[in-house]
């Protein structure tokens, strides 16, 4: 690129101060931007206000002054900037434009300002005269741009450790999974067990039994009155036994179905069910209760979450019989506003909280997966020596117009 110079330059006069004024002093005074022109040595012959004042004089004070000495002498970490290096000379003196957005002038002050300048040759009969430079304060798009930049390197470091997380919590989901699958498979192996063992054995026993029956009342017109009456007490005997051994098979049976799932749940509702669940630990563990519930029992929850908090319930209780070796256990079930809460708290050995954090506690795994499909949450607080205390949060459904639960 190169300007038209004055008609004095044309003329052959020599590149003074004043011609250059008279010719560019409007236009230079209007712009905003830093201009200049230096000559051949790289003194300034003009300036503009603008240019003046942002590096810290007046446009009086530059007129011969050498530029690069003065406001480009050294790049911003301070390191000496060599003439011969210089975009600004190289385009006077190799004829070679540039523009540059990554360097510093320096003020009056001693501070570095950062710059987005641009060096044009002045030519004149096919020689260059010098250049005109046009320079711009670039230190807040520079720190906007740094802030830019920050932000992705923090929105990129959020985004690893989010997807960190997102891994972690996939893998925990998977071995969740494994685990869940894992313990309905031992559950299908325990019961098919206690039915071949259990079952199995008592009505063999039952079908022993009816064989002798029946082949004892077939031989029965054979028998004298006295075999007679021996025959029937051996008969009564049998029955008895009979009796005794389906009175086990019900139990069993019984027994199996509530593991299952507990009738009472179905016939009484989650409360009462609760309630029930919590005496039989009780007493099975030799754990003294302390039992506070305090919800209506006319509050009714729909199906799949009453069978999740029975669940979540069941599981508390099993964390305190297998871990906790606690001799008294306190129970809190209560209605705080919209929001249901069950805590259990035991006086046990207690944990650190990085226990209950453990890729392989599973219990805890599955308490806050059930508590999260309804939108609740499950807080674990203990300390070793201290006990633990479980509390299940959970949002009551709101009622729907007609009465019930939505």
């Amino acid at each position: 690129m190169s300007l038209n110079l004055p008609a004095a330059l044309d003329r052959g006069e020599p590149l003074t101060a004043p011609a250059w004024r008279e010719t560019l002093g409007l236009l230079l005074a209007s712009t905003g931007e830093g201009v200049y022109g230096v000559d051949l040595d790289g003194r300034c012959v003009f300036i503009n206000p603008a240019g003046a004042r942002l590096i810290g004089y007046e446009p009086a004070e530059l007129i011969g002054c050498n530029m690069h000495d003065l406001t480009h002498h050294a790049r911003a970490d301070g390191s000496p900037y060599p003439e011969a290096e210089c975009p600004i000379f190289n385009a006077f003196r190799r004829g070679v434009p540039c523009r540059i957005d990554s360097e510093v002038f320096w003020r009056r002050d001693g501070t570095a300002m950062a710059v987005e300048y641009s060096s044009h040759p002045i030519i004149d009969g096919g020689q260059v005269r010098g250049a005109v430079v046009t320079f711009v304060d670039i230190t807040e798009r520079r720190r906007a741009a740094d802030a830019l930049h920050r932000a992705k390197d923090e929105l990129e470091q959020r985004v690893r450790e989010r997807t960190a997380e997102l891994e972690t919590a996939l893998h925990q989901l998977r071995e969740l999974a494994a685990r869940a699958e894992m313990v309905r498979e031992e559950e299908r192996t325990r019961i098919a067990r206690e039915v071949h063992d259990e079952l199995g054995s008592l009505l063999v026993a039952m079908k022993m039994d009816v064989n002798w029956l029946d082949r004892r009342l077939s031989e029965q017109a054979a028998r004298t009155p006295q075999e007679a009456d021996d025959m029937r007490s051996r008969m009564r005997c049998k029955c008895q036994n009979m009796s005794r051994l389906i009175e086990t098979a019900v139990d069993n049976v019984g027994r199996i179905i509530t593991d299952l799932r507990p009738s009472i749940l179905d016939h009484q509702g989650l409360w009462a069910a609760l309630e029930w669940q919590a005496q039989e630990f009780a007493a099975s563990a030799e754990l003294a209760l302390d039992w506070c519930m305090t919800v209506d029992e006319g509050l009714a929850l729909p199906e799949p979450m009453a069978m999740a908090v029975f669940r979540i319930f069941q599981e508390m209780l099993s964390n305190v019989g297998r871990h906790a070796r606690a001799a008294h256990l306190r129970i809190d079930i209560g209605r705080q506003g919209d929001e249901l809460q069950m805590t259990v708290e035991d006086d046990g050995v207690g944990a650190p909280p990085q226990a209950f954090e453990a890729a392989d506690a599973y219990g805890i795994m599955g308490m806050r997966e059930r508590a999260r499909h309804f939108g609740g949450r499950l807080d674990i607080v203990s300390t070793p020596g201290e006990g633990t205390r479980m509390r299940l949060r959970v949002q009551l459904p709101v009622p729907s117009p007609e009465g019930s639960v939505a």
